[in-house]
């Protein structure tokens, strides 16, 4: 997979079909979706491509709405290199290129720049400056520029809709089994390891304090989760605690994990950690001593769900 910054570095050789959307998660509907769009380049000798944004409009349109997403921009590049295609353009959304009208996005980015001669699209797609194009006026566009227009049913689309909303919600809630179905992949966390209060170290529960640059990044619902991690070439798994460690004294939220058999200076590193499954919520334990006893309780689920779940 090819990956272009902005419509304007797009090169190829051949023409293309095209799909246009966030593909926040990159989850079971939308890779039905990339499915088709790559079928039906290759039926049709032409080059896979789609067209994503970044920042997401919503972050640039309504600054206020406070969109968090399932994915960083890196991850959801690397979820997408796993599909398939040819091309993947991120196309930078400014105000600029909002205001651009129907036609001049067709003409100037998905002919001009894009090379396209198939656009696969949901049937209830909007374009153009403040959105006033529809899917028969793309069909008109096609007519003119010499482009087939291919419609994704209600169905699909609703699909692709529920289930981005089905996923957030369920992280929302800390439900990361169910969401980890819907995305056919473990939800993952990015960061870079920081020093943190080093409590874990006192109640031998060395941890690594995850620090996650992009505040646009759905975190999970606070609590104690089982996930796995690659470091230098080998799986670890561990628990993490999403919080603010409450017995503590703590008050803002941090994000830690204990990886079971790992003896390695990780700060400065960065990580991608995947969680499995949640174990209980966060809560203020009455002493120190009674959060120990409920830190080995998890390590006991954790190390049996690995056992039940991740036997070689």
């Amino acid at each position: 997979m090819k990956i272009h910054k902005g419509a304007n570095a797009f090169s190829s050789d051949h023409q293309t079909a095209v799909t246009i959307g966030t593909f926040d998660g990159v989850h079971a509907g939308h890779r039905k979706i990339i499915e088709r769009l790559v079928n039906s380049a290759n039926a049709n000798d032409l080059e896979s491509a789609i067209l994503t944004f970044f920042p997401h409009p919503r972050m640039v349109l309504q600054k206020e709405s406070g969109i968090k997403l399932i994915n960083t921009i890196e991850e959801r590049t690397q979820l997408l290199e796993s599909t398939g295609i040819d091309h993947l353009i991120i196309h930078p959304f400014t105000h600029q290129f909002s205001r651009l009208t129907a036609r001049e996005f067709v003409r100037d980015i998905l002919v001009n720049k894009l090379k396209a001669k198939k656009v696969i699209i949901g049937y209830d797609h909007r374009f153009g400056r403040n959105r006033t194009a529809d899917i028969e006026d793309l069909r008109e566009f096609g007519k003119e520029y010499d482009f087939e227009v291919e419609e994704i049913s209600q169905q699909d689309v609703e699909e692709v809709a529920v289930s981005s909303t089905k996923i957030r919600n369920a992280l929302l809630n800390g439900s990361v089994e169910k969401a980890n179905r819907y995305l056919q992949t473990p939800f993952s966390l990015s960061g870079i390891v920081v020093e943190g209060r080093g409590l874990g170290k006192k109640f031998a529960y060395p941890t690594a304090n995850l620090s996650i640059q992009e505040d646009y990044k759905l975190i999970p619902q606070n609590g104690v989760y089982v996930v796995k991690a690659e470091i230098d070439g080998k799986n670890y798994f561990g628990m993490m605690n999403i919080g603010t460690n409450p017995t503590v004294g703590g008050e803002e939220q941090s994000i830690e994990t204990y990886f079971f058999g790992l003896d390695k200076d990780l700060y400065g590193r960065k990580l991608k950690i995947e969680m499995l499954v949640r174990i209980r919520d966060e809560k203020k334990f009455d002493s120190v001593d009674a959060l120990k006893i409920a830190m080995k309780q998890d390590e006991a689920f954790s190390k049996q769900y690995i056992k039940d779940n991740y036997a070689e």
